[in-house]
């Protein structure tokens, strides 16, 4: 787990205005890379700070997202999926399990971008491989 001071300083530096909940939100979900949808997150954080409140989760992730200190990813409708590792990198997606994982670098790679319309720039680009279980 990484010292609250290192966790503070990181909030600071991203621009992030630091509270006693932010800390132990970004301590529980910056220390190493993990993939959580917000349900999952909250569950990780109330083991230490029960009084995380749902709306302070999804407004703290969303800040967090604005910050670039997550990812928020969509993999399905239903669910989205917020990534500490906010380096670029793909995903896959299982489909039966719901469990998203990333890809190795170097075992996926893109060559090329698609052409844009006018005025528009690419901001990044994500690709979720989808997978499901092998049927019998």
């Amino acid at each position: 787990m990484i010292s609250r001071d290192v966790i503070t300083d990181r909030l600071r530096r991203a621009g992030v205005p630091v509270t006693l909940q932010r800390v132990e939100i970004a301590q529980a979900l910056l220390s190493h890379p993990m993939h959580l949808s917000v349900e999952q997150a909250l569950t990780v954080v109330r083991r230490q700070a029960p009084e995380i409140s749902r709306a302070t989760m999804y407004n703290t992730l969303k800040l967090f997202r604005d910050k670039n200190l997550v990812r928020e990813l969509i993999a399905d409708p239903d669910r989205v999926i917020y990534d500490s590792n906010t380096t670029p990198h793909h995903h896959y997606y299982n489909v039966d399990t719901g469990e998203l994982g990333d890809i190795t670098e170097g075992d996926l790679r893109i060559s090329g971008a698609p052409v844009l319309p006018a005025g528009a720039e690419i901001q990044e680009i994500d690709v979720i491989v989808r997978i499901r279980n092998r049927r019998a």
